[in-house]
């Protein structure tokens, strides 16, 4: 059995049947030669797997950045320019934003090096190289082990392997499992943390459209920004420093002026965070009716909420942007999960493979180990499911009340003074405070009692078995009234007045514990997570256990039973590389989207002082006197475009490449129908959306004046001469 968990990659580079639905996937760049370059070339692909990932020359994998570890960016000129989506470099906007100087309203743009804006804590990552490790790490493990036993091998066996790795000073590594624990890889890495914010279009056309339009098509977002990656002058990774300059790369992506029709080849390359193809269907179903279904009820309450401040104050807009955009994203997401998984029947599709699956495995004695996984699955899904929506209740509540989230970081203080004494505390307390005052910064305490309110109130609604005792207690108190309940929870202000906050800070620990301790609000946050401790996350984690150890004998028996299916691993934010082609679809009967959008479709959504659809005066007259310069087409501007490849979040800001390698766009956004793509994927109805480069141009340099940045950059009208 060993035998066979240690070799699931070698297996899996051995299949060369059709991949079983269209061209689906997220691959591996080192693998791409043995699995896909004959499919990608049969589609139309130009270059070569080596062009894609090389370790021997500068390949576009050199040019592609994990950028904030939260999405994607690619490395656009010879001096470090990095392009990203809009809403990637949305906090790094807003920290430079002030009522003065509102970068996210009216935009951003450096015309020198010397006014590019750096940003603390941001970073960018290189993959180095990529090396299949699944036998270091596997030593020593077995079925036999428990799941505890097993993750602490393999944590031992992680441990060594980084210890005696040559890697070079400025390198870093990462080891990642795949195929849910059955296989293994290290990738070498590079980080750079000096990256400064270079350009931003305002807020209407970086994101056009916001919530109304968000997750659908057709689009008109021009989503993107750029940023500078810095070195010192040797060209390695520093801290900031004024000394340092721009980052010369190994490789920087040509750009494209063509544009494409349907049908084109196109490759998308990035960090896609996460995914769970191969989940049973009892599975997939729980998500659909049970997981999704609560999370965005949670959701739309706190959305309402912020909305109503956001529409009358300006000042709180700015402060809750990015937190909006955050929230929104995902609830918006799983209506579409829920839709997608709804019409394309992914319950039965995923039945009638396990149907398939089960019959081999009962007809074949080599499968035995198989034979009761499907009905195992099913019983443990059972006995899951009231835990982890009441996980999700609390997850999803608590991470949202933003006093909770100053308590914790005073509570993580307040243990210091216990286990390390006056020293330690002192340490820890000058740490929270910068970290307190800027969260402090884009807080308000009307927006977040009226969230507490809101939410704490749902809390409740759940079986009684899963509330906090405390929280009872307290709403009987208050005379069954949740409002006298959140004042009584917010008090004086204490915990969430900078000075007040300041001067707590700066007790000893005793006297900071005891005051601490004595707080109901924090009181409270102490029972609500002792009960979800004791009440949900000890019974399930080994429901979870099972689960997971389920669900890595199923990864690792699909590609044994079901032989004519390529396999992919899930993603799980390491590089990967998507494929498909510029495709129209039909989302429902009678409906049919075209895969590209132009500035015309800005100017129809157009509604003046709109905080979704308001368009810049100066966009207005660029496209009233067809001022398009070298970006239009036939008198028109194209502004997005759809094509079939798989993508998920962290793809966000990925470059989306022609059949030579050449940049054409700027990955953003999936459409609605097909989000369920990360369970689900049908060729049919998924899409990731592009903002056209062509528009981005357009909007550098005819809209922002900034020609000096479109001059840093390779651009080509052909496939072979520059423009």
């Amino acid at each position: 059995m060993q035998r066979k968990i240690v070799g699931i990659i070698s297996v899996w580079v051995l299949i060369v049947s059709n991949i079983a639905r269209a061209d689906e996937g997220m691959w591996l760049p080192h693998l791409l030669k043995e699995m896909n370059e004959a499919r990608m070339k049969s589609l139309g692909m130009k270059i070569t797997a080596a062009d894609i990932y090389s370790i021997n020359r500068g390949s576009l994998k050199d040019a592609v950045v994990s950028f904030g570890g939260f999405c994607t960016g690619e490395v656009i000129s010879s001096q470090g320019l990095v392009l990203t989506n809009h809403h990637c470099g949305n906090s790094a906007i807003q920290s430079h934003s002030s009522l003065q100087n509102n970068y996210l309203k009216n935009g951003f743009w450096a015309q020198n090096t010397a006014a590019e804006l750096p940003n603390k804590s941001l970073y960018v990552t290189f993959i180095v190289k990529i090396e299949d490790v699944t036998k270091n790490i596997m030593q020593g493990v077995s079925n036999q082990l428990s799941e505890k036993e097993r993750q602490s091998i393999i944590d031992k066996n992680i441990a060594a392997l980084k210890s005696s790795y040559k890697k070079g000073s400025t390198e870093d590594l990462l080891i990642k499992s795949f195929f849910e624990g059955n296989s293994y890889l290290l990738f070498v890495t590079e980080t750079f943390k000096d990256v400064r914010l270079v350009g931003a279009p305002p807020s209407s056309i970086g994101n056009f459209g916001q919530d109304t339009d968000n997750w659908m098509w057709p689009r008109h977002t021009g989503d993107f920004s750029l940023f500078r990656i810095y070195a010192d002058k040797n060209n390695q990774p520093a801290a900031y420093s004024p000394n340092n300059v721009p980052y010369r790369p190994k490789k920087a992506l040509t750009i494209s002026l063509n544009g494409i029709k349907e049908g084109d080849f196109t490759m998308v390359m990035g960090f896609p965070g996460k995914t769970t193809q191969y989940l049973p269907g009892v599975a997939v179903e729980q998500i659909r009716t049970v997981n999704d279904p609560a999370k965005i009820a949670i959701r739309s309450k706190i959305l309402t909420v912020l909305d109503g401040f956001m529409r009358k104050d300006e000042g709180i807009k700015i402060q809750y942007a990015a937190k909006y955009a955050s929230i929104s994203n995902a609830w918006k997401k799983w209506q579409g999960e829920v839709l997608g998984l709804t019409v394309s029947n992914a319950f039965a599709k995923k039945t009638n493979f396990e149907n398939v699956f089960q019959s081999r495995v009962n007809s074949s004695s080599s499968f035995g180990q198989y034979k009761n996984i499907l009905s195992d699955f099913k019983a443990a899904y059972a006995e899951y499911e009231p835990y982890a929506l009441a996980r999700d209740y609390y997850t999803e509540i608590t991470s949202r009340m933003e006093l909770f989230t100053i308590i914790s970081r005073l509570i993580e203080v307040g243990n210091s003074y216990f286990n390390g004494g006056e020293n330690a505390f002192k340490q820890k307390a000058a740490e929270a405070l910068p970290y307190l005052q800027g969260l402090l910064k884009d807080f308000n305490p009307q927006v977040d009692k009226a969230v507490f309110k809101t939410l704490i109130e749902h809390y409740a609604s759940q079986p009684q078995k899963f509330i906090s005792p405390y929280l009872t207690e307290l709403y009987k108190k208050s005379g069954n009234d949740w409002e006298k309940l959140t004042e009584t929870i917010y008090g004086k202000g204490e915990l969430y007045d900078a000075a007040s906050l300041e001067k707590m800070l700066q007790m000893d620990g005793k006297n900071f514990s005891d005051v601490l301790t004595k707080n109901i609000a924090v009181q409270l946050r102490d029972d609500m997570l002792e009960s979800y401790q004791k009440k949900v996350q000890n019974p399930i984690q080994p429901l979870q256990d099972k689960i997971n150890n389920l669900q890595r004998t199923y990864t690792q028996a699909q590609p044994e039973v079901m032989k004519e299916k390529k396999f992919y691993p899930d993603a799980n934010s390491t590089l990967r590389v998507a494929y498909g082609q510029v495709s129209s679809y039909k989302p429902r009967n009678g409906i049919v989207y075209n895969y590209s959008t132009t500035l015309d479709g800005v100017v129809e959504k157009y509604k003046p002082n709109d905080y979704e659809f308001d368009v810049p005066e100066k966009l207005l007259k660029l496209y009233a006197d067809k001022d398009y310069g070298r970006y239009g087409i036939n008198g028109t501007m194209p502004v997005c475009f759809i094509a079939s490849n798989h993508t998920t979040g962290g793809n966000s800001g990925s470059p989306a490449l022609n059949a030579y390698g050449q940049l054409i766009g700027l990955n953003f956004d999936r459409v609605w129908e097909g989000t369920m793509s990360d369970i689900n994927y049908d060729a049919s109805i998924c899409r990731n959306i592009m903002v056209d480069i062509r528009y981005v141009l357009f909007i550098i340099d005819k809209f922002a004046g900034a020609g000096h940045l479109v001059k840093e950059m390779n651009i080509v009208q052909t496939n072979g001469g520059r423009k």
